[in-house]
């Protein structure tokens, strides 16, 4: 496994997570309020689908 790839994706991810919320921080106030109503089996769903397109998305890039 190469372990730099994995801490460029962690490094990536965190950087999108943390500029969304300094570029729209009301907006993810709103956001995170509409997902703390929502059923947890919902979320998880929504978590495992995310996930799922995550690694199809990686599986295909290394692929080419």
């Amino acid at each position: 496994m190469d372990w730099k790839l994995l801490f460029v994706g962690l490094g990536l991810a965190l950087f999108m997570e943390g500029a969304a919320y300094a570029i729209l921080p009301e907006s993810f106030k709103k956001l995170l309020i509409a997902a703390a109503g929502q059923p947890a089996a919902k979320l998880r769903i929504m978590g495992l689908t995310l996930a799922a397109l995550g690694v199809a998305m990686i599986w295909m890039v290394r692929s080419l």
